[in-house]
């Protein structure tokens, strides 16, 4: 109603239209400038003017003043009210001013306001719809008859004729209020489970927002641990920087000491000798006698030698001790390498044996324990059984456990076969299907097959690696207390393979499973 009111203020009574460039009569009354200006144009001939509105008359023709305001008014009027429009069906029988459609008539193609629904026709062919301007949608194309059932097996929508003498005879037919239930019944649940789905994948991204801040807080702790780390790496090169230079500088005035010391002994000997000198050319004995001379010769000078070859202070008189200055260098550089060890506490256990009581028979160990190959026959070894040992499949534990802290291995393959490199608990299987690594809810693996196709297999859940891998080092990282299980491929630079999360409860061993001619596992490399 306030929309209605105030359309009929900007409201030109001349064109009756919305105001265009309004100006003001004396009066007060608006109108457009176009409007206005015609109807004063008519007046000029009688030499009479007034007002449209009120009739008021001017001695003259009054002087039009332009309404900034009221102008600015109808534009936004305009504009909104064109977005309020946008996409409203209007009456077809409201010719003079657009009034919203409530109904559409299908037979009459027609869209009809509340005033004009109410003297519609009500027979039968006449049928009401909502307000469409698309009425062919509607429509049979074929027939030009309304649709009002739906083909289950074709899945459309058709008219009277089509079903009773179409290509649908015989077809799953029902009426289009039928099917819209039942369609409406299956959106319904497709909506629930949809909703379902949209609370998982809210619980999950709130999970993971959470796990973010986690990660988040303790990569800006790892990041300030490893600031501090470098920092006291790089003064701890420096401390080693100046000690190797000391040593350098030592020996290299351990030379100029060593000439002072023959520059002092040759000055000495200049002394002596022109005090002997003056002797020798004394003509009193008595003098000469009573006069005391002290001098020490070196052996090697009594010998006419002038330095002895196994003298240790001047052997290497012109060189320096490359050695000790090398061995300064490695021991300060190792002595940083167990800082930062002890910083991360990440121990490589190169030292890892293999055990040879849970090998199984169709494979051999290496002298050093390291290396597990793939044999071709199997052994005679049925007086060596051991309830430990795996059966039926080529699989070997390490000796060791490890049940606590952080621990990795660099591992060396074979180019070709299949094998499986990972960790298990000592109570894994022996035989079955379920003793092989990853078939079972007790040991994690990296695995590659025979077509050189790469993933990790857990409790039996195979997850396939996409990357190319190309290298044949791989490194199994264990955070034991952080639930982490890692690989990653030693190429350059090292890349992440695969993270398993778990809870360990048990002690894990390294395990390893190969098969196929020359296949083979290494610890180390």
């Amino acid at each position: 109603m306030a929309c209605a009111d105030l359309r009929d203020e900007l409201t030109c009574s001349i064109c009756l239209n919305i105001f265009t460039d309004p100006v003001t009569l004396r009066c007060g009354h608006n109108f457009c400038l176009v409007c206005i200006a015609r109807v004063l144009e008519t007046q000029d001939s009688i030499g009479i003017y007034s007002c449209p509105d009120c009739r008021s008359r001017f001695s003259d023709r009054p002087a039009l003043q332009g309404n900034v305001t009221l102008r600015n008014i109808a534009e936004h009027f305009l504009y909104f009210r064109a977005e309020e429009m946008e996409g409203t069906i209007f009456c077809t029988n409201c010719i003079n001013s657009p009034v919203t459609a409530v109904k559409s008539c299908l037979h009459c193609e027609a869209s009809l306001c509340n005033n004009h629904l109410k003297v519609h026709s009500k027979s039968p062919e006449h049928v009401l719809c909502e307000p469409t301007i698309t009425f062919s949608k509607r429509k049979c194309s074929l027939h030009n008859e309304v649709l009002k059932y739906y083909c289950s097996n074709d899945r459309t929508c058709i008219c009277v004729t089509c079903c009773l003498a179409g290509d649908h005879t015989g077809h799953k037919v029902e009426p289009l209020n039928k099917a819209s239930q039942k369609k409406k019944a299956m959106l319904t649940n497709i909506l629930k489970n949809l909703s379902v789905l949209s609370r998982e994948a809210e619980e999950r991204l709130q999970n993971m927002e959470k796990r973010q801040k986690e990660v988040q807080e303790k990569a800006m702790d790892i990041k300030e641990k490893v600031a501090n780390l470098f920092l006291d790496i790089k003064r701890q090169l420096e401390i080693l920087e100046n000690k190797v230079q000391a040593e350098i500088s030592r020996q290299e005035n351990q030379v100029s000491d060593l000439i002072r010391q023959v520059e002092i002994q040759k000055s000495e000997l200049s002394l002596v000798k022109c005090h002997i000198e003056e002797l020798c050319n004394m003509t009193d004995p008595l003098t000469l006698l009573q006069e005391c001379v002290s001098v020490h010769f070196r052996p090697s000078e009594e010998k006419g030698n002038k330095v002895r070859e196994d003298d240790p202070s001047e052997s290497y008189i012109g060189d320096l001790d490359e050695g000790l200055i090398s061995e300064t260098l490695h021991t300060g550089l190792s002595d940083i390498m167990t800082f930062v060890r002890r910083q991360i506490y990440v121990k490589e256990n190169m030292y890892t044996n293999l055990d040879e009581d849970t090998v199984a028979n169709n494979l051999l160990l290496s002298i050093d324990k390291k290396s597990v190959f793939w044999a071709q026959k199997l052994p005679d070894l049925g007086h060596m059984e051991l309830p430990v040992r795996f059966q039926n499949c080529s699989q070997v534990l390490s000796t060791e456990s490890f049940c606590f802290g952080r621990h990795y291995w660099d591992i060396e393959t074979s180019h070709h076969g299949e094998w499986r490199l990972g960790v298990a608990y000592s109570t894994i299987e022996r035989d079955g299907d379920r003793s092989y690594l990853g078939c079972n809810d007790k040991s994690w693996c990296l695995c590659r097959s025979n077509n050189n196709q790469y993933s990790v297999v857990h409790d039996n859940r195979e997850i396939q690696l996409n990357h190319s891998i190309s290298h044949y080092r791989f490194r199994i990282y264990l955070d034991y207390y952080g639930s982490r299980l890692s690989f990653y491929e030693l190429c350059t630079p090292i890349r992440h393979l695969y993270t398993f999360t778990a809870e360990f409860l048990e002690p894990l061993h390294v395990a390893f499973y190969v098969c196929g001619v020359n296949t083979f596992v290494r610890i180390g490399y």
